[in-house]
């Protein structure tokens, strides 16, 4: 029997996320994670650092050949962490 101020455990996270404001930093920390998933192992293989900071992904990548590649696909790479996120984390991607 469930009471009227009974929540579920995710639902229960969520708020907790929001109420200390630390949503945003939890997923970020999760595009960080998913990096290997979102452009593929030998890519993420070659990253040096990878950050999210004011809605822009830093990234050092050790390969010029793949730096360029990823600087062609910025707008791809934008739109698979958003969608991932279900929310705009990142608007801009810069190379270090």
């Amino acid at each position: 029997m469930r009471k009227t101020n009974d929540k579920t455990l995710k639902e229960a996270i969520e708020q907790m996320l929001n109420v200390y404001k630390i949503k945003r930093r939890f997923d970020e920390t999760g595009v960080i994670t998913a990096w290997p998933d979102l452009v593929g192992k030998s890519v993420a293989n070659r990253t040096k650092e990878l950050f999210v900071r004011d809605k822009k992904l830093f990234l050092r990548i050790e390969s010029s050949v793949i730096k360029n590649e990823l600087m062609l696909m910025r707008s791809q790479i934008i739109e698979k962490i958003n969608n991932e996120a279900k929310s705009v984390l990142v608007e801009e991607i810069i190379f270090l």
